[in-house]
């Protein structure tokens, strides 16, 4: 064997164990994000079991309050079909969080409902809830811009484009999440 052909051969096994720490990286991007994405699914299907309870609670003060009683239970439904992709699932999810900020809002209108036990102790469990899924969110986020990066980026973007590993939506708020919920009373 040549001096060359000894090169030749390094150069190739380097380049392929670059190729096999490449694929691996996204690998293992690619599987945060899955992992992420299951952690928030947990979280928003605690939130899930909990609306109808909370509904409940609230549709016995506030009969006015039925389309926003509507809405939420339309959302719960459509998630529950578990037909929606996953960008279509968190804009319904986004639709829920407005809608439960309304109902809470709805509940400061109703001093004796504030008191009721089983009122505050669904409104303690949502307010937990909520802060988890904020907090799994922003994990997934964090994922989604790990692996983002790697495939849009030279020369992982090669191997991305040969494996096929896509870019990942970001979990965003909806507009009407962003809007102040008005409290009036």
């Amino acid at each position: 064997m040549t001096r060359f052909t000894i090169y030749l051969l390094l150069i190739g096994l380097i380049g392929i164990i670059v190729l096999i720490g490449i694929y691996n990286g996204l690998v293992y991007k690619r599987n945060r994000v899955r992992n992420a994405y299951s952690s928030i699914d947990v979280h928003l299907r605690k939130r899930f079991d909990l609306i109808p309870a909370l509904v409940e609670t609230v549709k016995g003060f506030a009969k006015h309050e039925e389309e926003t009683f509507n809405r939420l239970i339309e959302a719960r439904q459509r998630i529950d079909r578990g037909d929606l992709s996953q960008s279509e699932r968190f804009r319904v999810e986004g639709q829920i969080g407005p809608g439960m900020q309304r109902l809470m809002a709805v509940a400061e209108d109703y001093p004796e409902l504030k008191s009721s036990t089983h009122f505050l102790n669904l409104q303690r469990n949502l307010t937990e809830i909520e802060e988890q899924i904020s907090a799994a969110r922003r994990a997934y986020n964090a994922a989604v811009f790990e692996i983002n990066n790697a495939v849009e980026s030279f020369p992982s973007n090669l191997v991305a484009g040969a494996f096929g590993f896509q870019l990942h939506d970001f979990f965003e708020a909806a507009d009407g999440v962003r809007d102040r919920v008005e409290v009036t009373g």
